[in-house]
């Protein structure tokens, strides 16, 4: 029986102060191609993929011609803010509290380039495992049984995504998404930010993981 365990985090929302900057790049990018789409609306699609925002939000049959101009107008205006994105507090510290318990960490995110540069140097985390996929491919990735593998993420699509792969589904408020909604995707726990989980990082289903696995998150 494997003793190995992984815990899985999404980042944009969840480690990283980002999403209203999503919000605010991707309304300015439908914006410049002379669509409307209302920022409460954008900020329920964040967390999911370029395209999927796109046909979120302008439905299937808006016609694709423009999808990949309005992610790249996308993508250069939120570069914008590379340099100066603010993780969320003690984000870094819980990372490694948990790859200090044994925990193989996994972030999930499908950033790359200077993006993930960006989100990397805000949490201060240089190295760790990465999977593009919100579940099934970083549990995957870290080689653990679902029944094995915690997924800490801060939007309705996350939780879903969990569920779908049988990860325990956990979620952090500091995405902005309300908690009923998260509730109601299936979050076994809720916690403020990760400042909170970090503080309860020894109870409840991380406890409930016992054992040892591999770190995957260095040291400062």
């Amino acid at each position: 029986m494997t003793t190995k365990r992984a815990a899985i985090f999404d980042v944009d929302g969840t480690l990283v102060d980002s999403n209203h900057l999503h919000v605010v790049t991707w309304w300015e990018a439908f914006w410049q191609a002379g669509r409307h789409a209302p920022m409460r609306e954008i900020h329920r699609a964040v967390g999911l993929g370029s395209g999927d925002v796109i046909e979120h939000l302008l439905g299937e049959d808006r016609g694709p011609d423009g999808d990949d101009q309005l992610a790249a107008t996308h993508h250069a205006l939120y570069a914008t803010y590379f340099e100066r994105l603010p993780a969320l507090d003690e984000a870094g510290d819980l990372l490694r509290a948990g790859a200090g318990r044994g925990w193989k960490i996994v972030l999930a995110t499908s950033a790359s380039g200077a993006e993930l540069s960006a989100l990397r140097g805000a949490i201060d985390v240089d190295d760790g495992k990465l999977a593009p996929d919100p579940a099934r491919q970083a549990r995957e990735l870290a080689d653990v049984p679902s029944e094995r593998a915690v997924f800490v993420g801060d939007t309705v699509w996350d939780m879903k995504a969990a569920v779908r792969d049988g990860a325990v589904p956990v979620a952090v408020l500091s995405g902005g998404i309300p908690r009923a909604d998260l509730e109601a995707a299936c979050a076994r726990a809720l916690y403020r930010d990760p400042a909170d989980l970090l503080r309860h990082l020894d109870a409840g289903v991380f406890a409930d993981r016992e054992s040892a696995g591999e770190t995957a998150v260095p040291s400062r």
